[in-house]
């Protein structure tokens, strides 16, 4: 088939067309090459397509060693949430590991005091050994007790539950039941918990009950009356004059600086002592106990208590004597000492003192 010239006009100029689209390209290639060179010999850069740009179009560089440009610094309370979330704070000072099972918390929205409280009770309710509470203050940076009809706000808090008493060592039971119940509670305030393991946690219980089942000790001497019973408002009197007081218990109280129990009186006959029934009460006799595990310088308290038992004798004509009704002389006396250094010595050696925080809990 001929061609026209029509044909052969039109592949020309299409040949023509291509070839100047061809030489635009290179041209502006060209050019763009020579702009990068000319940047790049004074040291800049050309923008890159998704990098952030500074206001009027320039972009701010990195430049080593420079001053970087200022950027705003997160607040206190920024700071403080941010390592609530995720540090978590060593344990409470209170709370001792060999005694105590210690569930950690950790809620991201900060929950009230008040009312975690509140829903731990209705879920925690009848444990067999104290469990107490505490929750950590960002703004303080210290655990505090939880004041369970506070409005305090906590992102970290935690449980710590006993693992020993005079009833004994917590068991698997007691541990579970908190779990689970921890596990209620958490899930009401969208909150974490993280209970250690069990199996160890028992075995430093059952330990830990062997050893203070013995050491645990009460020393118990009578002052019994020999012809007449004694009075009440005679006894009362020399025992504020001595600095004993009668407490809610019905027994009257020695207590050392601190407030603390060093030993007690007690009526021989099953009646409580009251402020208000003591000028008409008539006994015959009363009873003295020192509780070994909960009493610093066990020996000094003893002689103390003694000495006491021995002026109640001579002034209302009684005999100082033991549960056998034997008379307390100085042979059963020293034995006493020796056996009250003995159990106090075995204490210190396991790092638990007598009359310490932690024997005041566990011989609770």
């Amino acid at each position: 088939m001929a061609i026209s010239e029509l044909q052969v006009g039109l592949v020309g100029a299409g040949g023509v067309l291509v070839v100047g689209i061809f030489a635009f390209n290179k041209w502006q290639e060209r050019k763009h090459r020579k702009a990068a060179d000319a940047l790049a010999s004074v040291g800049v850069q050309e923008p890159v397509v998704g990098e952030p740009v500074a206001a009027g179009g320039e972009r701010v560089e990195p430049v080593i060693g420079a001053e970087a440009p200022p950027r705003a610094a997160p607040s206190d309370q920024q700071l403080r949430d941010a390592s609530a979330r995720r540090v978590p704070p060593l344990l409470p000072p209170e709370v001792d590991e060999r005694a105590d099972w210690v569930v950690r918390i950790e809620s991201i929205e900060s929950v009230v005091a008040g009312q975690f409280c509140h829903a731990a009770a209705q879920h925690l309710d009848g444990l067999g050994k104290p469990l107490r509470w505490f929750g950590f203050s960002d703004t303080e940076n210290r655990w505090e007790p939880l004041n369970p009809h506070g409005a305090a706000r906590y992102h970290w808090l935690c449980a710590a539950l006993q693992l020993v008493d005079r009833r004994g060592a917590a068991t698997d039971a007691d541990l579970s039941r908190l779990t689970a119940g921890l596990q209620r509670v958490c899930d009401a305030f969208m909150a974490i918990p993280s209970p250690p393991a069990r199996a160890e946690a028992l075995a430093r219980g059952a330990e830990l009950d062997r050893l203070c089942a013995g050491v645990d000790i009460q020393i118990g001497v009578n002052v019994v009356a020999r012809d007449l019973a004694f009075s009440g408002a005679k006894l009362s009197g020399l025992l504020h004059t001595a600095g004993l007081e009668l407490l809610g218990d019905g027994c009257f109280h020695s207590r050392d600086d601190k407030g603390v129990t060093e030993f007690v009186l007690s009526n021989l006959e099953p009646v409580l002592f009251t402020a208000e029934g003591m000028r008409g009460l008539t006994t015959q006799g009363v009873t003295l106990t020192l509780d070994v595990p909960r009493v610093a310088d066990g020996v000094q308290v003893f002689e103390r208590m003694m000495g006491l038992a021995q002026r109640i004798a001579e002034a209302l004509g009684g005999a100082v004597v033991d549960d056998n009704r034997a008379p307390f002389g100085d042979k059963a006396s020293a034995l006493i000492r020796a056996q009250i250094e003995q159990f106090q010595g075995q204490m210190a050696e396991q790092g638990i003192p007598a009359g310490s925080p932690l024997a005041l809990r566990l011989f609770s």
